[in-house]
């Protein structure tokens, strides 16, 4: 295979296919109700409009959609924006694409703004650690040299970006943010930002905002990239792209619709890429997703679900604290992999061992090691049943 990738030969298995091979052989216990809690995919009932939509938009399965996403799916996308973040203004025209779901723009924003031969070093792209693993796969397949920011217990699972040397600020094309994050539940704040948009105007490289958990939180709605923009007065969004879906804000997983917004002069990068490389979710789909865009109802319902999920699981769990955001639980267990094992052979239980959300650093250390992330999807009742069964397994 000469002519083949070989930047694929990096990446290790996907962390789905590692925990279907950890299982292997392990029989779970009869007479108990298997619980998956591995992977982050929500179970609420879909909101009612969306049978309706999709039943008078059927016509659009006849037509090819657009890369860029209709022109209705775009303003729909730029007014929630607004309304979300206290926008004045988003161009609907150059400042928001459409996406198949976020996990693809994820993956392919590195071949739009990475340079491989920039200069005689390789470029950097930073990203937490642990992550969602598509930034790994996308830097590393686009030709960069990925740099991991630790997250760890003593800073809030902020990404320390202390941990950066100088020379990879240096040689930096972007960074990926997840906030809130997955798998941490950690939430940046305007201080954060503000200093990461500092470090990009000094060392000219972008941020690309992984928005997914905006309206699954705690407290208060988490502060966007875009909003933390407009504070300081970048109402162009300058260096700034930001990602957002409707799998996790609606429970729609499978509509497979995400937006893209923020400085135009990347999103006409992007689009470019799209154009040739980028699926397009169907019309009829499209329609649906401006619809979710548009209603609130639905999201009320399923933040307050989230809420009391995550309030049962800590009263039985028994100590800590539930996430600033997202729908994850973050637990620290000794050993990962040895917990998944137990959990799965003696509660029936699937969780994901955090080790394989993370990479080891340069002196060979994971910090997702020690834990493992459970999914809150299947409501507070599962919820409470989960965090029961887990208590027994702790090792």
């Amino acid at each position: 295979m000469k002519h083949a990738q070989p930047r694929l030969d990096r990446l290790g298995a996907y962390p789905f296919e590692r925990l279907a091979r950890l299982l292997d052989g392990l029989e779970q216990p009869a007479g108990l109700k298997p619980i998956d809690a591995g992977a982050g995919e929500p179970r609420l009932p879909r909101p009612a409009f969306v049978d309706e939509v999709l039943n008078r938009s059927l016509d659009g399965f006849s037509r090819y959609p657009p890369s860029r996403g209709a022109r209705f799916l775009r303003e729909a996308a730029a007014r929630w924006l607004m309304r979300r973040y206290d926008l004045p203004r988003v161009d609907s025209d150059t400042q928001v694409l459409a996406a198949n779901g976020t996990r693809e723009a994820l993956f392919a924003v590195a071949h739009a703004l990475v340079n491989p031969e920039a200069g005689k070093l390789r470029p950097t792209v930073l990203m937490p650690n642990p992550m969602y693993q598509i930034y790994l796969g996308g830097a590393v397949t686009a030709g960069a040299e990925p740099v991991l920011m630790p997250c760890a217990p003593d800073t809030g699972f902020a990404p320390d970006l202390d941990a950066v040397r100088d020379e990879d600020w240096a040689r930096a094309a972007f960074i990926y943010v997840c906030s809130p994050s997955n798998p941490t539940g950690w939430v940046a704040d305007a201080a954060w930002y503000e200093r990461l948009l500092e470090l990009a105007d000094r060392h000219d490289f972008f941020i690309v905002a992984d928005e997914c958990y905006s309206e699954i939180y705690r407290d208060e709605p988490p502060l966007g990239l875009l909003e933390a923009c407009a504070r300081l007065g970048r109402h162009d969004f300058s260096r700034c792209l930001v990602m957002n879906s409707l799998s996790k804000r609606s429970a729609l997983p499978g509509l497979r619709s995400g937006l893209i917004a923020g400085d135009a002069r990347l999103i006409a990068r992007f689009a470019k890429l799209r154009s040739y490389t980028g699926p397009a979710t169907p019309l009829p789909l499209q329609h649906v997703a401006a619809a979710a865009w548009a209603d609130e109802a639905h999201v009320q319902a399923n933040l307050a679900t989230y809420r009391e999920s995550l309030d049962a699981f800590f009263a039985e769990w028994g100590e800590g604290a539930p996430p600033a955001g997202s729908f994850f639980v973050w637990l620290e267990v000794g050993d990962g992999e040895a917990f998944a094992r137990a959990a799965y052979a003696r509660q029936a239980v699937t969780v994901l061992p955090g080790g394989y959300l993370g990479a080891e650093d340069a002196r060979g250390r994971n910090p997702g090691q020690a834990f493992v992330r459970a999914a809150l999807v299947d409501g507070p009742g599962a919820a409470a049943e989960l965090a029961r069964r887990l208590k027994t397994v702790r090792l």
